[in-house]
């Protein structure tokens, strides 16, 4: 057999290493203003979620101006988070420094003091626990006091960053849902005059149907948080008066659950863990038995409660979301975990209208 030479004119030679050069272009313009795109996402995400709300405001104002609608509900959920940290905040902080006032007591009560360290150690081979324990305790107060002012520098920095970036999404949020609507309504105008209307329609239906993914995704999970909060609420009320400790940690706690539930799959763990562990400071008992009694309920929500709520909103297999989840969560931290669900609905939408795109295409 003879190889025979592939002829290749200029043009498509000179093509070929221009696209080579602009994917290389946009390559490193993502990798260089990947936090600044990651900001501009989530600004988004959060404008698109707070659009049915919106919707709802417009009509029982019975307003023409859905900028109106927009701030009104951008404005009610900020005021509702400022005050669910106002109220868990310094119940977290009064509980955990009564725990530590109380550690002495606690320690004697339940462990017998240095005396019950020692006969512990003695039944596993230590003659002396507690020096054991004040040593390895001197060492890590001796390395973190060294290390002080490295971890002052560097929390700063990292507070100043956080700060500015909570900023610039709250900015930028407010700015998308302002004018987001008047934009997407002039970029379909505008590519109506250049395409025939089979491919705008296509595209269209789309963005609809990712933006319905979005919104029906928060609406629901909000609902199912909501439900969840109150059954931890009352929970810890009915615990606080048999066991005696303050009923106003009910509603603190409450609030806790509905705000970690927004976290998909992991939420209600750290929820049931932390809010076991701050009624293990007012009381033990009742730290367990609200451990329990959550665990049966969060079987009795996750497999009844929230896919009756729900509906299966996004129809997507479970598999499938806690890859989404642990990717969103590595990739990047709380946020991705938050958003991995429904851009993973997004991903099947997108697939699934693929081929009314190329149809419309030809």
């Amino acid at each position: 057999m003879h190889n025979k030479p592939i002829d290749v004119d200029t043009r498509t030679f000179i093509r070929f290493w221009l696209v080579i050069l602009a994917l290389g272009l946009v390559a490193l313009f993502v990798w260089k203003a990947l936090s600044g795109l990651i900001i501009v996402g989530i600004a988004l995400f959060l404008a698109i979620a707070i659009q049915p709300l919106a919707t709802r405001i417009k009509r029982l104002t019975k307003r023409e101006n859905s900028s109106f609608a927009s701030v009104i509900a951008y404005v009610s959920i900020i005021f509702l988070i400022a005050i669910i940290l106002a109220v868990v905040a310094p119940v977290v902080v009064n509980e955990t420094v009564r725990f530590v006032q109380q550690l002495p007591a606690t320690f004697q009560n339940t462990l017998g003091g240095w005396d019950g360290i020692n006969a512990f150690g003695q039944t596993i081979g230590i003659d002396n626990l507690q020096n054991e324990i004040l040593s390895a305790l001197q060492s890590f107060s001796s390395a973190f006091v060294n290390n002080i002012s490295n971890f002052l520098v560097s929390g700063i920095g990292a507070l100043a960053q956080i700060v500015t970036n909570v900023i610039l999404v709250l900015v930028l949020t407010l700015l998308f849902c302002l004018e987001g609507p008047e934009l997407i309504q002039k970029f379909w105008h505008i590519l109506e005059g250049k395409r025939k209307n089979s491919y705008i329609r296509a595209y269209q239906r789309l963005a609809e149907r990712l933006s319905s993914v979005i919104s029906t995704y928060i609406s629901k999970q909000v609902t199912v948080a909501f439900l969840d909060g109150c059954v931890v609420t009352l929970a810890v009320f009915v615990l606080a008066i048999i066991c005696g400790f303050s009923v106003g940690l009910a509603i603190p706690m409450g609030l806790i659950a509905l705000v970690l539930y927004l976290i998909p799959m992991f939420g209600p763990i750290i929820s049931c863990i932390l809010i076991s562990l701050l009624l293990f400071f007012s009381s033990p008992v009742a730290a367990i038995i609200f451990l329990i009694f959550y665990i049966i309920y969060a079987q009795i929500e996750n497999n009844l409660i929230g896919p009756k709520l729900q509906g299966n909103a996004l129809n997507l297999p479970t598999s499938l979301i806690l890859v989404a989840i642990v990717l969103g969560m590595y990739m990047f931290g709380l946020i991705g975990a938050i958003i991995a669900i429904p851009i993973a609905g997004c991903i099947k939408v997108v697939f699934e209208e693929y081929p009314n795109l190329r149809e419309a295409h030809d």
